[in-house]
């Protein structure tokens, strides 16, 4: 166990989930059925830069760490190094993606998405509930036209089927 200890840090284990979600994000692209835009890039095209540039940037994050690198301690007024991490807000930011990702199908995306901006922004601390409520509505409407209208990516319709 001393052995492992030796070697393993925090910093090889971010890097390896930044290289591990960059493969989730390629291989997921792979299932991408939809044409190539004859206006510009198809919908494989972002997704596959953005695995790419996580697979790249995890490779050389790893090689780093193992080759001793790591991470500089925070240096800002305002943080305190040795406070405890807040596990509840944590735990309720995980628990509002894993409640999205599981009821994307069934609520569609413009409930789902202003349901998961309205659910992040209240439990990072919003003040201005009501506010949060539009803008959240805003950004899911928004960006499944944007989606959908401009990018000609299919995404989950759910009651409201016909309604866009």
């Amino acid at each position: 166990m001393t052995r492992l200890r030796s070697w393993w840090r925090p910093e090889l284990g971010l890097a390896l989930v930044v290289l591990g979600l960059g493969v989730f994000v390629i291989a997921g692209t792979l299932d991408v059925s939809a044409a190539a835009s004859r206006l510009g890039p198809g919908p494989r095209f972002f997704p596959v830069l953005v695995g790419g540039a996580m697979v790249v940037i995890g490779l050389f994050y790893v090689f780093d760490v193992l080759r001793g690198g790591h991470g500089d301690p925070e240096e800002s007024e305002d943080v305190d190094a040795a406070a405890p991490a807040d596990l509840r807000g944590v735990l309720l930011v995980s628990g509002i993606f894993l409640a999205f990702a599981a009821l994307l199908d069934l609520l569609g995306w413009i409930i789902g998405a202003s349901l998961l901006f309205f659910g992040l922004s209240v439990a990072l601390g919003a003040e201005h509930k009501a506010r949060a409520a539009v803008v959240s509505v805003v950004i899911g409407v928004v960006t499944y036209v944007l989606f959908v209208k401009g990018l000609g990516v299919r995404l989950p319709d759910g009651p409201l089927a016909g309604v866009m």
